[in-house]
């Protein structure tokens, strides 16, 4: 009968096909140790992401259109499958660690709010305000999330690589060509991490260490840019006949037609690479493209009355719950559902700013939208 020893020697022959610029399970780096098993590294990342709480929160977050009509809508769940199918495609073919990138795939979204993008600036707003000037990011508090928040306030000890990807992950941000920053240390993770609290416009600057990171930050471009063009078809707010013409020529007009251009030009332009590219033509058209979406897509996505509503909506709950916190209210649900189960030490090394942050920032939008019916 075979045993642990022998299975994880099999698990690790599998990796004697990745290219010379993949990142390995011999490279990778915990901040605490744990006892070996019999997967890869990097697999096991996976499984502590797509185990999380967190995770299973995504099923309920906004990804563009906030409590849609129409079942067949992506949330923020559908998001992260498509970004990950995506870059374990790009990185199977330029022989890449396909688990790295599931793993970052997987985990970059943990971060967002109730309601979006929408969401994530109202909070970046109360948290200037009230958390000591720093910003609030969807990156950057997907890393306090698996860093800080999950396991009662204890961290995952995902690796290095993993952590540094989803924080570097933003593909808001497109470049032509993504090149990797391998010289970094958890220390230079947290410093940027910091960086990045105290001045928002350097998440611009981010960097990945890996080449499967950049992969995964083309992914989360590929994993919406086509899909919002057919949610927002869907729910009727245009024609998607109208799209610009070099847009049809080199990208197309359906979500497949537009991932797959995208992901065959990303390989052809990468491939035995040390960086990961698009073409001028592809980058151009998805630039155009971008700002396509922004015009058609996302300033119509929400109304101005609903992003008022919004706005109340978590501002009273911040109000409610700072004021829980004050006067030791342990019957309000920050307390009855949120930091019973946190550990002391998440309870002690946090302001009451910050908690209430972690608390909204970590809910769906119906247990949000069940709060403020609760203590409006």
């Amino acid at each position: 009968m075979i045993d642990n020893k022998k299975i994880k020697k099999v698990m690790l022959e599998s990796e004697k096909t990745l290219g010379k610029y993949a990142c390995k399970s011999k490279d990778a780096i915990r901040k605490f140790t744990q006892d070996e098993d019999i997967r890869l590294e990097f697999a096991r990342d996976v499984d502590k992401i797509i185990h999380s709480q967190c995770y299973t929160r995504y099923m309920s977050k906004t990804q563009v259109f906030v409590d849609p009509v129409n079942d067949h809508i992506s949330t923020r769940m559908t998001h992260v499958q498509y970004v990950s199918k995506a870059a374990r495609t790009i990185a199977r073919a330029l022989k890449l660690n396909e688990d790295l990138c599931e793993a970052i795939a997987l985990g970059h979204d943990v971060g967002h709010t109730p309601y979006g993008h929408f969401g994530e600036s109202v909070l970046n707003k109360l948290s200037k305000r009230y958390n000591n000037g720093r910003c609030f990011a969807h990156n950057l508090n997907s890393v306090r999330v698996f860093s800080v928040t999950e396991k009662k306030g204890y961290s995952t000890n995902l690796t290095l690589q993993v952590l540094d990807g989803i924080m570097c992950h933003n593909g808001e941000f497109i470049q032509e060509r993504y090149t990797p920053n391998a010289n970094k240390t958890f220390d230079i993770l947290y410093k940027e991490y910091n960086e990045c609290l105290n001045d928002e416009e350097k998440i611009k600057r981010l960097i990945p260490m890996t080449l499967e990171g950049c992969v995964v930050r083309i992914s989360d471009m590929i994993g919406y840019i086509g899909k919002d063009i057919d949610d927002a078809n869907r729910l009727g707010i245009f024609n998607k006949d109208t799209l610009p013409d070099e847009v049809k020529k080199y990208l197309g007009t359906d979500n497949d037609q537009i991932m797959n251009s995208i992901i065959i030009d990303v390989i052809k332009n990468s491939y035995n690479k040390s960086y990961i590219s698009m073409s001028k033509e592809v980058y151009n058209a998805v630039k155009i493209l971008k700002k396509f979406n922004y015009d058609n897509i996302y300033y119509k996505a929400i109304t101005e009355e609903d992003r008022k509503r919004y706005e109340s909506t978590i501002e009273t709950l911040y109000s409610v719950y700072s004021r829980a916190l004050e006067i030791d209210d342990k019957e309000n649900d920050i307390f009855r559902l949120y930091l019973k189960d946190m550990s002391d030490t998440y309870v002690q090394n946090n302001t009451n700013s910050q908690i209430i942050i972690d608390y909204i920032a970590g809910m769906t939008d119906n247990f949000l939208q069940r709060q403020y019916e609760k203590y409006k």
